[in-house]
């Protein structure tokens, strides 16, 4: 069965393969394929938060194109990555929560991971890239087995509403991120190889508890926090069911009472430190690598998070914050260097366009379109919206201008980004921008299915 349904879709999508002679036509390309869990665009480049050290992702934004306006399938971990690695949107699976899982509704075949190794490719994994670290392991050659931290204990621990952080004592080999870059460097420098690789990194920091050691905590002195952009009165305007994800009565709450909110935002900061600490570790290594001329990278954080922005924590959105995230490419031959692209694009995209830069078929159930004019052409035209789901019927539409947001009773919420980048001015009522809703509206799915695994 596994055979034939490959057989069927590359010479179904036999026309949509790409050559790219740039990426040395007598190699397969390999694919260098990183994950960053929890990360919003409080990235140094993005220029979101000026509070951010993130050296190393600067970096890589500045071997190719950096996506100023990326956004996820789905804000939260398992229905973002089952999108993303499936190329099926959560409207189609019907996997919209954390709880549902995604592996009854799509089949082994039709994973990014299952397609490369199906087309000749060692295909190997360390950390988290399915929500629950490895999706199926029969889809891997090999993936690192579960990993003992380096545990000195810490120095303090805090909890307010499930919002946790600790400043731990001991070195970087006190948090598995440590050993999931020592996995993929070991794999980087292998010297056999009959294969091409997708080797893919799954960094789990700034993914809760925010507990990285003591020293990534003192690159941002307590003193020096700033709170985010933020208006007391931000929900008057919203529809019930948007109060409802934002839960302001909850982590928010917790937050303000217990007097901790810049505490909270230096404990991200320093995850985020920290989880650049390693990518750079991982960047050192390719570098020395035999495969750095022949190598495509791709980086993306899985959906963004909120820290207080409209009495909202986490993700679990469809406002900006939540749903916001890097998404940094490098392709030799094909990607200037150090270029921002504006255009609006969704994680729908990864997985035609990885196709597309190793000249294989595009399987025929994807549903994103390929980057591959905008990774050419930053500022090609471009005209479709970044999709968001969020549940059952529930969808938003970004361009580059407009956020527009459908709950699933109809109501409605509109952010005109150019005037109001903090979306804190619900426009939908208006009648003038009932084109703007239209013209947004269209691009949501056709299909809802009823949520899965209930």
């Amino acid at each position: 069965m596994f055979l034939r349904f490959v057989v069927l879709i590359t010479v179904a999508s036999m026309a949509n393969a790409v050559t790219l002679p740039s990426l040395r036509a007598a190699e397969k390309t390999n694919v260098l394929f990183i994950a960053v869990d929890d990360l919003n665009h409080w990235v140094g480049h993005l220029k979101r938060n000026e509070q951010t050290i993130t050296p190393n992702l600067d970096r890589l934004a500045s071997w190719g194109v950096s996506f100023q306006r990326a956004y996820c399938a789905a804000p939260a971990c398992n229905p973002s990555r089952a999108a993303l690695m499936s190329g099926i949107r959560p409207s189609i699976t019907g996997v919209y929560y954390n709880s549902n899982d995604y592996r009854p509704y799509i089949a082994p075949e039709q994973t990014l991971n299952s397609h490369f190794r199906a087309n000749g490719y060692r295909v190997t994994g360390a950390g988290k890239i399915y929500h629950g670290t490895f999706g199926r392991r029969s889809e891997w050659d090999d993936y690192q087995s579960k990993v003992k931290v380096n545990n000195q204990g810490a120095y303090s621990k805090s909890d307010y509403n499930g919002v946790t952080w600790s400043v731990l004592k001991g070195g970087d080999d006190a948090v598995g991120d440590y050993f999931t870059v020592n996995y993929c460097i070991d794999e980087l420098n292998r010297t056999a190889r009959d294969k091409p690789f997708f080797l893919a990194c799954g960094i789990f920091r700034p993914h809760m508890p925010w507990s990285v050691p003591k020293k990534y905590f003192d690159m941002h002195p307590l003193a020096d926090i700033k709170l985010p952009a933020y208006q007391e009165d931000d929900l008057n305007d919203i529809p019930q069911l948007g109060v409802n994800m934002a839960k302001p009565m909850g982590d928010h709450k917790a937050i303000q009472k217990a007097g901790v909110w810049k505490e909270a935002i230096q404990a991200y900061l320093a995850s985020i430190t920290y989880a650049d600490a390693q990518l750079g570790r991982l960047l050192d290594a390719f570098g020395k690598s035999s495969a750095k001329e022949n190598t495509v990278i791709v980086l993306w954080g899985d959906h963004g998070w909120h820290l207080g922005e409209k009495h909202h924590w986490r993700k679990f959105a469809l406002w900006e914050e939540a749903t916001r995230a890097p998404l940094i490419w490098v392709a030799p031959g094909v990607t200037p260097e150090g270029q921002l692209c504006p255009r609006t694009v969704d994680f729908m995209s990864i997985y035609p366009t990885l196709c597309d830069l190793a000249g294989l078929a595009k399987p025929p159930h994807l549903e994103g379109v390929s980057l591959l004019p905008l990774l050419k052409d930053p500022n090609a035209e471009w005209d479709r919206p970044a999709v968001t789901t969020h549940g059952f019927g529930q969808h938003a539409a970004r361009s580059e201008r407009w956020r527009y947001i459908r709950y699933s009773d109809g109501s409605e919420e509109l952010y005109d980004h150019d005037a109001d980048p903090y979306e804190w001015r619900n426009l939908a009522k208006f009648p003038e921008h009932s084109d703007v809703k239209k013209q947004l509206a269209a691009a949501f799915p056709k299909v809802n299915n009823p949520e899965v695994g209930k």
